[in-house]
């Protein structure tokens, strides 16, 4: 039987439509903040920096409350592989929106396509490789190394063509592009589609139709909410909604009489890590705000005698994960057992975020286009290192420490933690000015220091709530 580098034949569908999402939705992110604070003379729409930043955080913050719907509706209404089908049609909707639809309309509308669409893929994509396999199936994690190889490949090629296409013909021809990535994935995806196995459209526990009203007038309403707040504070009101929706979320497992002394325990562990991982990526989401500003105002982008464009600073990250993965994963595998616990590397991993920060400040004072691409691809460096030890453990943390009646509640927990810290990152964007940068990076960077040094500190009575999970 054909196989996929000795994996099922699905996984190729799977695969390929997640590399072309990742190289749409890193390709359009690679060019949108500056498409909205450039001015109209250089094609861009003219909004001010802060609340351009705002609009990027709340997006990027939405992308992840969205894999909390897209979860849900696979869960209780149509199936994960009906969701990823349509999600990756919404993501598709959404950068023809940005592509042909002139000024903050075509804003409005493509961004919330493909957040909604961005985290339906999320949600489903890798539950549904999953179910490629059993549970003793020996090629699973091969699978699923291949499977995130796409992922890094999607995001490192999307920001280098969509931005050479952006500096040679416009903002909106870039995201036609992104466009056309996501198009040629679904193709692919459409023709592969009937090799999937039958579990991936099963719907676990379908919704009463009593309260199908309820939940989407309470979507409505929400969405809203939004709209009305206005556009400048974006970022906070998804901090806001992020947090509101983790507390309920907490007080909802802890207070349930069906989660067990030794399981309440875990999940209060869970806390203090949700709050690190929080501040985790309120600094790391930074690469799509203040870091794409510092491209394209600090940074001297001259390759000899050649303008690199703004967007290729987001392909560096993924170039080091591509490469460090491998470290990182031989690393735990032969320390095993001697390898640092779950909230050790937590702690590690903020405290090196607040480092790769506070490596901004011998660049400072260099003036526009002074500080050297070495330098940052330097910082970028030890961005992937701390997201190393951060985030590949953290889902897996998640459903390690969930109560049995409340394992997908675990997980959406972690997508909120990622959500708060991502629209936090755009609410902090606000506040960066080229001009004043030493205050900025040094106070972020001392701040995600302390939260780290508090949880390695408190690391003995983490792990004894986790009762034996490492």
């Amino acid at each position: 039987m054909p196989t996929f580098f000795g994996q099922p034949r699905a996984l190729a569908n799977l695969f390929g439509v997640e590399l072309w999402e990742r190289f749409s939705f890193y390709g359009m992110q690679g060019i949108l903040l500056i498409y909205l604070y450039y001015q109209s003379s250089r094609g861009g729409l003219g909004i001010d920096e802060a609340t351009a930043t705002s609009i990027v955080g709340a997006y990027g913050g939405f992308v992840y409350l969205s894999t909390i719907a897209g979860a849900w509706l696979a869960d209780r209404a149509i199936g994960g592989e009906r969701v990823l089908f349509g999600s990756a049609v919404l993501v598709m909707a959404g950068h023809i929106l940005l592509a042909v639809v002139p000024g903050l309309p075509g804003v409005g509308l493509g961004l919330v396509c493909v957040a909604l669409g961005s985290g339906g893929v999320k949600a489903n994509a890798t539950a549904i490789v999953g179910a490629l396999y059993d549970e003793h199936d020996p090629r699973r994690d091969a699978g699923f190394s291949l499977f995130y190889l796409g992922v890094n490949l999607g995001a490192l090629a999307g920001p280098l063509l969509t931005g050479l296409l952006q500096t040679s013909a416009g903002f909106h021809y870039g995201f036609a592009l992104a466009a056309l990535g996501m198009a040629i994935g679904l193709v692919q995806y459409t023709l592969g589609r009937h090799r999937l196995p039958a579990q991936a459209n099963v719907v676990p526990h379908p919704l009463p139709r009593s309260r199908v009203a309820l939940v989407a007038a309470l979507a409505l309403a929400s969405m809203a909410v939004i709209g009305i707040l206005g556009r400048r504070h974006l970022a906070v009101v998804v901090v806001v909604l992020s947090a509101a929706a983790a507390l309920a979320y907490f007080a909802v497992i802890l207070s349930s009489p069906a989660v067990g002394r030794v399981e309440r325990d875990r999940v209060l562990a869970f806390i203090p890590l949700f709050v690190a991982s929080a501040g985790f990526w309120s600094l790391y989401q930074q690469q799509f705000t203040v870091l794409t500003v510092y491209a394209d105002q600090r940074l001297n982008r001259s390759l000899f005698g050649w303008q690199m464009p703004v967007s290729w600073v987001q392909s560096i990250n993924p170039v080091f994960i591509i490469v460090l993965s491998g470290v990182f994963a031989a690393l735990w595998t032969r320390l095993g057992e001697r390898q640092p616990s779950t909230p050790v590397k937590f702690a590690a991993g903020t405290v090196l975020m607040g480092v790769a920060f506070l490596l901004f400040l011998p660049m400072s004072g260099t003036g526009r286009g002074g500080a050297p691409l070495a330098g940052l691809a330097g910082v970028i460096l030890v961005f992937t290192v701390a997201e190393l030890l951060l985030s590949p453990v953290g889902l897996s943390l998640s459903t390690k420490l969930a109560p049995a009646a409340f394992h997908t509640q675990m997980v959406a927990l972690f997508f909120l933690s990622v959500a708060l810290g991502t629209a936090a990152a755009g609410a902090l964007a606000t506040r960066y000015d080229p001009a004043h940068e030493v205050p900025y990076f040094s106070i972020l960077g001392g701040a995600a220091i302390a939260l780290g040094a508090a949880i390695a500190a408190l690391t003995p009575a983490i792990r004894r709530l986790m009762h034996g999970v490492r």
